[in-house]
């Protein structure tokens, strides 16, 4: 199973200068727990601004620059190559960034989406793709409020194909 994971704005925001517009430990936790001992797939601009391979996790790497080497990871030139090194996996992640949720979505390569959803708007630079709802249905949702850690209004949301 593929799964898209990704934290996005009341507008699909994503990010702006290669970087997170929100600070939300929360989502971060979850993260973690979601995706450790799992292998993530991320585009050359998402592991850089992550700066380097995130521990118990195999992180494959998508960029077309044939040199590019980061060690501790695996670097593919496609992402149907990436796709192609999971086939035997149970469950993988593609963490981002824009361009590969968009790629994945359109080639329809994922078989579900766990959305942070950022109940505010952002200034951003990327964007998620629209989740088409005649694609995808709303199958668990869990809301939260503002505390202390988190300063904004959040929900976890999965998606499976219809």
């Amino acid at each position: 199973m593929i799964t898209i994971i990704a934290a996005i704005g009341r507008n699909n925001e994503l990010g702006k200068n290669n970087d997170l517009i929100w600070y939300l430990p929360a989502d971060l936790k979850r993260f973690k727990k979601i995706t450790t001992g799992h292998t993530i797939i991320m585009g050359r601009n998402t592991f850089e601004s992550i700066g380097k391979p995130l521990p118990n996790r195999r992180s494959i790497i998508i960029t077309r620059n044939k040199a590019y080497q980061q060690e501790g990871c695996e670097v593919v030139y496609s992402l149907e190559e990436a796709i192609q090194l999971i086939k035997d996996e149970e469950a993988a992640f593609i963490i981002g960034g824009a361009q590969i949720y968009k790629e994945t979505i359109e080639k329809d390569l994922v078989d579900q989406l766990d959305i942070t959803k950022v109940d505010d708007d952002f200034e951003a630079d990327v964007f998620f793709p629209s989740i088409n709802k005649e694609v995808w249905k709303e199958v668990s949702r869990e809301d939260f409020l503002p505390d202390e850690k988190n300063n904004y209004r959040y929900s976890f949301l999965k998606y499976t194909k219809i």
